[in-house]
């Protein structure tokens, strides 16, 4: 019987893994909702004397800085500790930045509180999502980081009501508990993490086999044990593509300037700019700042545009549940294609509306009306694919053994966008009126190219089958290659796990143990294992 984890094993560990990781994605959209409200209050801006539209600015951005860094310590730390222990270091480090915003009464206070958080939340973003990805099985990999990314938006949803019901409250409290409040989920973390386990494929790599087979057999489930040939043989698996890519013996300059194995800049390249579309599409104008720009860019009061605000996050929670049931379906270029389509029109109606509004004043309620409508139909556009797909696709995308690395990159080119963003929209707003809208309409269309010709298909395949198409040194653009865009899993990909199997001393299509019968029941089979 395999060790059990909080008590399960099979699709209850993977639940509980989900779980852990879930939680460090509603810290995430918590810390992004919250600010934006915290920044409109009145005894929020007494208290840090009335600062500037600048600083203002640069008190949301900093935050992202210390992102950047948090993520970029990753690629050193990520597999010395382990995904777990990664977590709960970035959760504690979040805490403490939270205890200093919290106590703050000056602008340089609240900005190093922003920083600290900043750093804790780069870290457990960089992981989470690679270790849901590197426990999950092959055909749910997809949903359940898309679940990550909904729960995301439900901790962005929450921050945007809490904030409205304490803005009805008096004094420093109506801005103080809404930020200490991060420290809750730090505690979730605690009460998680340190009974789970870490990534079967760190573990291999690291070289610890029997931890590895022990976490392989839990997360198979259904009584197998670490002797089961559907457990050998997934070690063997894994093993196998980590015998070839070697990393280990390349320096990182050989790596960066394609000295490596094949694909690997390029790869990274693909996941970090990913990950840069989802910011630069103009998302984070709308959740760090939608309640300050319909203030300040319709003329809404303060307390119907908080309403307003959280009402836009239930709409953008509800259509990021929506990606659950289309992203294995259509694949992560449809969804992501569809997605940005959306999301370029939805920019160019809310420019238009807005350009008209300055030249009708007499009708700007009416404009204004149909703009608000807008901002809620991008939210839903943006919750159902451009949101989740970046976040997916760096899990995905990388070799194996540079994985950590990759992601870790790819959620640094996240946060560097993120802080140009926050950085340049209170100012924008000010000094472009209707214009500052027609910059993301553009940027949006853009992601529709970059994805049909540069992206390949990553969904119904298993990790290892990515690492096997680069070696094959597919050309730049993938579009009229049918194993890179087919949403099927490609046949010869099916066709190597068996042989692997049958290499090590299996029966024919052993992956499940083997039955002596067909290979297509065997690949049937296939489905059920905790292959990632």
């Amino acid at each position: 019987m395999a060790r059990k984890y909080l008590g399960g094993s099979g699709n209850a560990l993977t639940i509980w893994i989900s779980v852990a990781a879930s939680t460090v994605l509603v810290f995430y959209g918590y810390d992004q909702g919250v600010f934006g409200n915290v920044l409109v209050g009145d005894d929020f801006l007494h208290t840090m004397s009335y600062p500037s539209t600048s600083v203002q600015g640069t008190l949301t951005s900093v935050y992202n800085l210390g992102c950047f860094f948090g993520a970029l310590s990753t690629i050193y730390t990520g597999d010395i500790l382990g995904r777990p222990r990664v977590l709960l270091l970035g959760s504690t480090v979040i805490a403490l930045g939270a205890i200093i915003q919290t106590a703050s009464y000056s602008v340089a206070q609240m900005m190093v509180g922003r920083i600290v958080a900043g750093l804790g939340t780069g870290m457990n973003t960089a992981t989470a999502g690679v270790w849901q990805a590197e426990t999950s099985k092959m055909r749910s990999r997809g949903k359940l980081v898309i679940i990550q990314m909904a729960n995301c938006i439900t901790g962005f949803s929450i921050s945007n009501w809490l904030t409205l019901g304490f803005s009805f409250a008096k004094g420093s409290v109506a801005w103080r508990f809404p930020l200490a409040f991060q420290i809750f989920f730090t505690a979730v973390i605690w009460c998680l993490c340190p009974f789970l386990p870490d990534s079967p494929r760190l573990l291999i790599r690291k070289g610890k086999y029997d931890e590895a087979y022990e976490v392989l057999a839990a997360l198979e489930g259904h009584g197998a044990t670490i002797d089961s040939p559907s457990v050998k043989t997934q070690f063997n698996i894994i093993k196998d593509v980590l015998d070839r890519e070697h990393m280990n013996t390349y320096t990182w300059f050989q790596l960066l300037s394609g000295k490596g194995p094949s694909g690997v800049l390029r790869r990274m390249v693909l996941g970090a700019w990913m990950q840069a579309m989802n910011q630069i599409s103009g998302i984070n104008v709308t959740s760090y700042y939608m309640t300050y720009v319909f203030i300040h860019a319709l003329n809404i009061d303060t307390l119907r545009a908080r309403i307003l605000a959280a009402a836009g996050s239930v709409d953008y929670l509800l259509f990021a549940c929506l990606a659950y049931f289309v992203i294995e379906r259509y694949g992560r270029r449809r969804v992501m294609m569809c997605s940005a389509a959306a999301c370029s029109t939805c920019w160019i109606i809310i420019t238009i509306v807005l350009a008209r509004t300055e030249s009708d004043p007499g009708n700007s309620y009416n404009y204004g009306a149909v703009a608000v409508t807008f901002f809620f139909v991008f939210f839903a556009s943006f919750g159902s694919g451009v949101l989740g797909v970046p976040w997916l696709y760096p899990t995905e995308i990388n070799a194996l053994e540079m994985r950590t690395k990759g992601a870790s990159l790819a959620m640094a080119t996240n946060w560097i966008m993120n802080y140009m963003v926050a950085e340049v929209t209170p100012s924008g707003i000010a000094n472009l009126g209707w214009k500052f809208w027609i910059i993301w309409a553009v940027i949006c269309f853009s992601f529709i190219p970059i994805t049909y010709f540069f992206y390949p298909e990553t969904a119904n395949r298993s990790l290892e089958d990515i690492d096997r198409f680069f070696e094959t040194k597919p050309g730049i653009f993938i579009h009229r290659n049918k194993i890179a865009t087919q949403l099927q899993r490609p046949a010869i990909y099916e066709e190597e796990d068996l042989r692997i199997g049958e290499m090590h001393g299996e029966k024919k299509g052993g992956l499940e143990g083997g039955s002596g019968g067909s290979v297509e029941e065997e690949l049937e089979h296939v489905e059920h294992s905790p292959k990632v």
